[in-house]
């Protein structure tokens, strides 16, 4: 096992030991493994089709024992479709961000380490793409890919690579000049090992946070997209899609129930992973011992 893979060994073990005491950290472990087990197990704890499973006789119902969260101007079971929502949400959100960070990663890798042209070269690249907001510029893909879920995780992907970049450069910037990788090179080990075998798990702990706390943020910026009528096309249940039908179809003060759960998910789903972002942010800081 390498210098680098070590360190990261002891020091998964102490952010665990600290995760565990930190409060905002145990909540946000606390929902987003509730969340993510919901998501996985729709389909098996509850079958639904959303193209068929519809009840014209119980449309606008408010929450009661038969339907919890009511229904929509559909006549379908709100609870469902928040569920399968959110399973449509967190696949786009888990998907952009690794997206988002393998690509990211790899360029600021590149750049951090073997500097020249191409740390300039990305270097522009980054300074571009940040150049945009990051909505607009999510807009601008779904809008020449057309709206779908590929293009919504494509968006928000891209959005998320500049962020990746800056991180990992930065952080192979302070760990290619120390002494273990200096040994290692001294050794005569090849830029690929030096780069893959000990500074990328040297850069794990930042780059894990960072990728947790995108989580939400994706997940927010999809819900946005879907909001806008970009995200998930009918008869895909959606979480901003559902806030946009609902709106659209002026039920926001007739019947709330249909806005109030969709957007509640939306926040608690952003909610979670920040605080476990948080939790694992001071996990991972050896000052942050509490």
């Amino acid at each position: 096992m390498t210098i680098a893979a070590n360190a990261w060994s002891e020091t998964t073990w102490n952010a665990i030991a600290r995760l565990s005491k930190s409060i905002s950290g145990k909540i946000g472990l606390v929902l987003t493994t509730a969340l993510v087990l919901m998501a996985l197990l729709a389909p098996i704890i509850n079958p639904y089709d959303p193209a068929t499973d519809r009840d014209y006789a119980a449309r606008l119902k408010a929450p009661s024992i038969a339907h919890w969260f009511g229904t929509d101007g559909l006549g379908r079971d709100i609870l469902d479709l928040v569920w399968y929502g959110l399973r449509t949400s967190l696949f786009i959100g888990l998907v952009s961000v690794l997206l988002g960070l393998i690509i990211g990663v790899l360029l600021g890798l590149v750049a951090g380490y073997f500097r020249g042209w191409l740390e300039t070269l990305i270097g522009w690249l980054t300074d571009i793409l940040l150049s945009f907001p990051s909505i607009l510029l999510a807009i601008t893909v779904v809008t020449v890919t057309g709206p779908s879920v590929s293009s919504v995780m494509i968006a928000v992907g891209l959005v998320q690579i500049p962020i990746f970049i800056r991180l990992t450069r930065s952080m192979v910037l302070s760990l290619r000049e120390q002494e273990f990788v200096q040994t290692v090179r001294a050794f005569g080990a090849t830029s690929g090992h030096i780069i893959f075998r000990h500074i990328l798990p040297a850069s794990l702990a930042p780059l894990v946070v960072q990728a947790t706390l995108s989580i939400g943020t994706a997940t927010l910026e999809a819900a946005g997209l879907g909001f806008l009528g970009l995200s998930a096309q009918p008869p895909t249940p959606e979480l901003g899609t559902m806030l946009s039908d609902a709106f659209k179809a002026g039920y926001s003060l007739s019947s709330p129930w249909t806005i109030l759960f969709p957007g509640l998910f939306i926040t608690l789903t952003v909610l979670a992973f920040n605080l476990l972002g948080d939790g694992l942010r001071d996990a991972f800081d050896p000052r942050g011992n509490r």
